[in-house]
């Protein structure tokens, strides 16, 4: 458990909850404006052992050379006036903060007995550090907005790149989607409702607890084996009927049954705490019958029979017909490659009912229905359409002429970036204290 919130914390960059509380602070470097701490090294570097790593005391002049460029674009963004608002830092700090606490439960004295300070000691902790984070991505975002490529410049990155290290592409696809999942019912809607209503009375009267209710009926095993226990929580967090009615309640009350998306709800208020409540809910599903299940892959089958008939194009059937909250709808069904977050998948990476669905069929086919499960244990059905396919090959412009551009972009990105940085550190005052032995060989005075 503590191994992971260190890890998550590590993950948003907040180096700070890492420090050796021991260590002894100085300033071991000054970057115009800017100071480097000695625990900003130690921190990184003791972080760098913990991973299994061999000791090697000149990594830290590495670390000092990438946090000396990081103090450098923040100085250069102070001097540009470039402003990050007090809303924007505390919505960060927010966010990153109670991800935190969530997965503590809420438990505010555990994240103080664990970290060594309150929430609201953390978060001031924090700010300065998240600002220059935000200040320094700012910065870049600004320098390298309009760097563009053109097509000569792409060509020439191709032919600049040696035969023999061009790389051997796998096999890859795109493929966009259809989502439609079962509804339930009416009648199943109104049968969950007067469940809960009746579960609800038994509480009232007191002839079972709500953790009873909760952990005997509800139809969300995550909560129910707490007794329905979600926690502290801001506003936000819920989807917005839930929401709406759980921030409505007193200490103590029991709300009336709640509809949303997953289910049938009754939410009990435990405890405000500023701006968070802590909730107990329990959760009934109406019943998806087998009739429900048809119906849904009945809808699907004759979108797949106007688009084969060419009545309409997929993407239109995306935008008429496709559940809006499934990512791909916004992306006009293609789906995303989670491990690249580009469209394209090598085949080793396809989810097993994708790869055997479209292993033989032609672009721009259409699959039959297909059933996968989401991670809250639904079923939803899909159709897929084939939208690219290649075979493995070397990469050339022809066939890959998108990934190709992309590089030359990062590429003339990078060389613009360097040489900026090259340029504005032989004109920034940088000094370095001697405790740092021998990191003196990256260009700084």
């Amino acid at each position: 458990m503590k191994r992971f919130l260190i890890l998550v914390f590590i993950a948003c960059q907040l180096s700070a909850f890492g420090q050796n509380k021991l260590l002894i602070d100085k300033v071991i470097a000054k970057v115009g404006s800017e100071t480097v701490l000695l625990s900003d090294i130690e921190s990184q570097y003791n972080y760098f052992i913990q991973q299994g790593n061999p000791a090697n005391e000149s990594f830290k002049c590495e670390i000092l050379e990438s946090i000396i460029g990081q103090k450098l674009i923040v100085h250069q963004a102070k001097l540009d006036s470039i402003e990050v608002s007090e809303d924007e830092i505390n919505s960060q700090l927010d966010f990153r903060v109670n991800a935190v606490l969530r997965q503590m439960g809420g438990d505010e004295s555990f994240f103080q007995e664990y970290y060594g300070m309150t929430v609201p000691e953390m978060r001031e902790n924090l700010k300065e550090d998240l600002r220059s984070q935000i200040l320094a991505e700012r910065m870049q975002q600004t320098l390298i907005a309009q760097i563009n490529v053109t097509p000569d410049e792409v060509e020439t990155f191709y032919e600049n790149i040696p035969k023999d290290s061009l790389p051997y592409l796998n096999a890859e696809v795109e493929f966009a989607e259809i989502v439609l999942k079962p509804v339930p019912s009416q009648e199943a809607i109104d049968a969950a409702i007067n469940k809960i209503t009746n579960l609800k009375a038994k509480i009232i009267t007191g002839e079972l607890s709500f953790e009873e209710v909760a952990s005997t009926y509800s139809d969300d095993p995550g909560s129910a084996a707490k007794g329905g226990d979600l926690g502290f929580a801001e506003r936000g967090t819920f989807v917005p009927a839930f929401e709406e009615a759980a921030f409505n309640l007193e200490q103590d009350e029991i709300s009336d049954p709640v509809e949303t998306e997953y289910g049938i709800h009754i939410l009990k208020l435990i405890e405000r705490k500023g701006t968070k409540i802590r909730l107990k809910h329990t959760l009934i599903r109406p019943e998806i019958t087998s009739a429900d299940v048809d119906l849904c892959k009945n809808t699907l089958d004759s979108i797949r029979t106007l688009v084969n008939d060419k009545t309409i194009d997929f993407t239109f059937a995306v935008k008429e017909h496709s559940l809006e909250d499934v990512p791909s709808y916004h992306n006009n069904g293609r789906v995303q490659n989670p491990a690249t977050g580009k469209t394209f998948y090598e085949t080793s990476q396809l989810p097993t009912d994708v790869y055997f669905a479209i292993e033989d069929m032609d672009v721009m086919d259409v699959s039959e229905v297909l059933s996968y499960d989401t991670p809250q244990g639904d079923t939803y059905f899909r159709i897929i359409q084939l939208q690219s396919k290649s075979k493995p090959h070397k990469a050339n412009l022809k066939q890959d002429y998108a990934k190709i551009q992309d590089l030359a972009k990062q590429s003339k990105k990078a060389q613009f970036f360097n040489t900026w940085i090259a340029d504005k550190m032989s004109e920034t005052y940088i000094e370095v204290d001697p405790i740092m032995g021998d990191c003196t060989d990256f260009g700084i005075k």
